[in-house]
């Protein structure tokens, strides 16, 4: 480890034997996140001339304050709005019951329980006292709870007239606490009399809709686990097993609040959580942020008049934004999980897979990280069930480390063309008035990859990247290139922006569906691109000029496309849209949303009208003809949704529906070629070129229409039409 001076020469302490290289970069955040501390330390930062200054310690003076910011508890809440528009219910809008470990006067407790008017706060506990309010008043005890956070004041400061019938708050250092019927009724007590560590076991047991984690202790576990493997003796009494709550949601704003094996048990028996590590990563975001705007800050004040009191001014001005950039993280990373939960049965196979690479590649220990053996992904898979959200969410993680790695140590950070994804990691108020001097951030190689790698696991799932390079034998970088090109041509930001603002409008779960399309139609895209052009050789305006090509096709395309499509086609795609529609999909969204699997196909089109020479529409109309007569569509359609009987079988699946597209592509050429000239071509190209060649083209025909009249197709049908389309070509 080592120091930076101001000339940025490396300086080691003296008198120390290091056995890593250089590191200059070293961040401290103190655990209770206090300006004392933190201003401590960046005191001793600046003594020694450290090059980060004041960003040495977050949080400070001079820093944000994540309690007066809320942020992990608000981090924590995208988490919980989440599972419950997944359970189609708007926390934001209807009551629900809530049962809580902390206190009002801490930070994640406290926060979390003012994010919703409609909390109905029925128990909770902290180290001292038992909170019982069985029937709640919303506004009377949402203003109490406001009066209790401000003053920080915990539960014994509780003003008790406001307690609903039966409402009481004990004493943890009471031996023995009487009940009232109204207490032993909502947490489900025989008993009159109980111990306090009787009544908080209750409480964990009790049924409600959110089980709040904003303290310190570990709560829940395995019952696989013993108190022991715990560690944390002093909640013995009180722990649950996994399979005795009967919380819908749990939202862990506090750390370690439930095992990460009691989780997995949980998130099986149909519980909704993540992990704390995805609830409560909303503070280290924004310390995250304050380093990085502060290493900005402090290259602009060596170039300019800026002074360290017109800086703090800003940095203050820019706190609300910075917690937007923090919350939008935190929604896209349980969107992210909520994806890839969505079918993790049909991709078992692949994330067991992914599992075995990470093992391989960057010493993942499944056993350490609580990932399943090979034995038991089998047993998951004869119970139909996929990994869970805890699970994946640890598999993501993994996942965005090893691209982030992948990337930085690629020459993709230092393109151009890349500048953006740096740009739009700080506040509009920096993109806006300091843009010119984000080129020169110390950790902008860093920035860079950390948001490619965030937005490509987002959206595409933990095994893009491993399926594509295999696939293709092609490096990380070389496919995010392409996922950045993929992104441009086809709006895909815009796309993605109006399908999240469908929360509580939409059901969650088409919104999950739609991303899910996305992430098809551009792993299809990448693939394509990918084994036709070497996009690793493509730099800035080079990169930036394919884009604009196709997007200038994709244009036109879409223009014509009316006139274009045959009859099935608009039929199909009509069906997809009414659908989106009746789901509370505005109808431009569902319209773009089921013009997808048509746009997937597009680049083959223009790609075709370029090196042949025949105009864009021709080619269009060669191909789409083919979806009418060869049943394209239908058959990649069967091959995507067969389920498969063996990893084996899905691969084949997979490579069926990649050579269904290379034939259409193929037998395209070969139509626009023999039944077109470069100046004219019949009104039906395809017919005519099916006329041309009848004895090889009618057989098949026949044998499509078989196996769409058949009510199950199966793989030997699919495999055996497959083959001979191929003969075509």
């Amino acid at each position: 480890m080592g120091c930076i001076s101001t000339k940025a020469k490396i300086i080691p302490p003296k008198d120390v034997v290091r056995h890593d290289g250089d590191d200059p970069y070293l961040v401290v955040a103190a655990d209770k996140g206090t300006a004392t501390f933190s201003d401590i330390a960046n005191g001793l930062a600046a003594d020694y001339d450290f090059w980060l200054d004041d960003a040495f310690a977050s949080g400070g003076s001079a820093g944000y304050d994540h309690k007066q910011m809320g942020i992990t508890a608000r981090g924590a809440w995208e988490s919980v709005k989440r599972h419950f528009r997944e359970l189609n219910k708007n926390i934001m809008a209807e009551e629900f019951d809530v049962i809580g470990v902390g206190d009002m006067g801490g930070d994640v407790f406290g926060n979390g329980m003012l994010l919703s008017p409609y909390i109905r706060l029925v128990g909770a506990f902290n180290h001292l006292h038992i909170f019982c309010d069985p029937n709640p008043d919303l506004k009377a005890t949402f203003k109490e709870r406001e009066r209790l956070f401000k003053a920080v004041k915990g539960w014994d400061e509780y003003d008790e007239k406001l307690l609903s019938k039966g409402g009481k708050i004990y004493s943890r250092n009471d031996k023995s606490l009487k009940l009232t019927p109204e207490i032993q009724a909502r947490f489900d007590l025989d008993k009159k009399q109980v111990s306090p560590q009787e009544l908080m076991h209750a409480m964990l047991k009790a049924e409600t809709d959110l089980l709040w984690f904003g303290g310190i202790g570990t709560y829940i576990k395995a019952p696989s686990e013993s108190n022991a493997d715990v560690g944390d003796k002093s909640n013995d009494a009180i722990r649950v097993d996994a399979h005795e709550v009967r919380a819908k949601v749990i939202g862990e704003g506090a750390n370690l609040g439930t095992t990460h094996s009691g989780r997995i048990c949980m998130a099986l028996l149909g519980v909704k959580l993540y992990a704390d590590f995805i609830d409560n990563s909303g503070g280290v975001n924004s310390s995250d942020l304050e380093v990085n705007i502060k290493i900005l800050f402090k290259q602009i004040m060596e170039k300019t008049q800026l002074t360290v009191k017109e800086r703090n001014k800003i940095l203050a001005k820019m706190t609300a934004d910075v917690a937007d950039l923090v919350l939008r993280n935190n929604y896209q990373q349980t969107q992210a999980i909520s994806m890839t939960v969505h079918n993790a049965y049909d991709k078992l196979s692949s994330h067991a897979t992914l599992i075995e690479h990470l093992e391989n590649t960057f010493n993942l220990n499944r056993v350490v990280e609580n990932l399943p053996s090979n034995v038991a992904i089998e047993n998951r898979s004869k119970d139909q069930n996929g990994l869970t959200a805890p699970e994946l969410a640890t598999l993501i993680s993994y996942t965005k480390i090893k691209l982030f790695q992948d990337l930085v140590d690629s020459n993709l950070p230092d393109d151009p063309a890349f500048q953006e994804w740096m740009t739009h990691y700080f506040p509009d108020l920096l993109q806006n008035k300091y843009v010119k001097y984000m080129g020169d951030h110390r950790l902008r190689r860093e920035i860079i990859a950390t948001q490619l790698a965030n937005s490509i696991v987002n959206h595409m799932g933990p095994t893009y990247m491993m399926n594509q390079s295999s696939k293709t034998g092609l490096a990380p970088c070389t496919i995010a290139r392409v996922y950045f090109v993929i992104r441009k041509i086809f709006d895909l930001p815009e796309l993605y922006a109006q399908i999240e603002s469908l929360d509580n409008k939409a059901s969650a779960i088409i919104q999950i569906e739609a991303l899910d399309n996305i992430a098809s139609f551009i792993d299809y895209a990448s693939t394509w691109f990918l084994k036709r052009y070497r996009i690793d050789n493509l730099k800035d305006k080079e990169l930036i000029k394919t884009g604009e090509c196709y997007k200038k096709g994709i244009t036109q395309l879409l223009k014509s496309l009316d006139k274009l499509l045959p009859e099935s086609s608009k039929t199909a795609i009509a069906k997809a849209e009414f659908d989106y529609i009746e789901n509370g999909v505005p109808k431009d969204i569902a319209r773009r949303l089921a013009l997808l699997p048509t746009l997937s196909t597009a680049n083959d089109i223009i790609k075709i009208s370029d090196t042949q020479g025949h105009d864009l529409n021709t080619v269009a109309k060669s191909y789409f003809g083919l979806n009418d007569r060869f049943s394209f569509i239908w058959l990649r359609d069967i091959a995507r949704n067969m389920k498969s009987q063996s990893r084996w079988e899905a691969d084949t699946l997979k490579g069926i529906v990649d050579r269904l597209y290379v034939t259409q592509a193929e037998l395209t050429k070969r139509i626009v070629a023999e039944a077109c000239s470069p100046k004219s071509c019949p009104a039906d190209p395809v017919q005519d070129w099916i006329d041309m060649n009848k004895d090889s083209t009618r057989p098949i025909l026949e044998i499509v229409e078989k196996m769409r009249a058949t009510d199950q197709p199966d793989f030997a049908m699919l495999t055996s039409i497959e083959i001979r389309l191929e003969q075509l070509i």
